[in-house]
């Protein structure tokens, strides 16, 4: 094996050089850690739009308009669950009134029926913004130990070789060592975003299912409030 320059020890240089179970592994690294970012990026920009259209509806909300008049400005088909689930209970509502008068058990069956729709769309929901976080935590968790195999096996591939040429020079072995090494770089690389991703998105989703939570309670509290007028 040859002495090895300056210029052997780049990125793209050692990816060469390496063993080819090492850029099986460093090929391997960085697919994941390009589909974390491919996540990453769209976490942050779903996050980003779903709060400031939370923010701009509860404004709505808080202006001293009717309920009525708000969840007709949001449309048919709203892409937001906030006007979502403010027009399903205000349709639960409705149905209930065209039955006739409602009584205090009718009432309280009501506010069931609107508490289970509005739980089953926070769940739909809160999954909607969960998805790929498990991803993020795969590689979050396994990048680091994937790179570690590669250092393993690049470092039992240049032993093997020192055995063949019986040379332990360190103009020998530095070269193939840092190949090795080089595998467990890219395994931290493609493991810290994910793993800072993970934990702060995972928090995001948390606090954004608490607002869709909040929002259900005060839909609820407002017909209850409604009910009570006219029972």
């Amino acid at each position: 094996m040859d002495a090895a320059g300056p210029q052997s020890f780049s990125f793209l240089t050692l990816f060469l050089q390496a063993d080819w179970v090492v850029k099986a592994v460093m090929i391997g690294l960085i697919l994941a850690s390009l589909g974390s970012w491919a996540v990453i990026l769209d976490k942050l920009f779903r996050f980003n739009t779903l709060n400031r259209a939370a923010d701009r509806f509860e404004e709505q909300v808080g202006s001293g308009r009717s309920l009525e008049e708000v969840a007709g400005e949001a449309g048919a088909n709203p892409a937001h669950p906030l006007p979502r689930m403010l027009q399903l209970a205000l349709k639960e509502w409705r149905d209930a009134k065209a039955k006739g008068a409602i009584g205090e058990s009718q009432a309280a069956f009501l506010i069931q029926r609107i508490d289970r729709v509005l739980d089953s769309t926070i769940a739909r929901e809160t999954a909607k913004v969960e998805e790929g976080l498990g991803s993020l935590a795969i590689v979050a968790t396994a990048s680091p130990f994937i790179g570690l195999f590669g250092t393993v096996w690049g470092i039992m591939h240049a032993f093997q070789a020192i055995a063949i040429s019986k040379n332990t020079s360190l103009a020998v072995v530095a070269p193939s060592i840092a190949e090795a090494l080089f595998a467990t770089a890219v395994g931290l690389v493609a493991a810290i975003p994910a793993y800072i991703a993970y934990n702060k998105f995972s928090t995001d989703a948390g606090k954004y299912a608490g607002r869709l939570e909040g929002f259900a309670d005060d839909l609820a509290t407002a017909i209850q409030r409604r009910l009570a007028e006219k029972v």
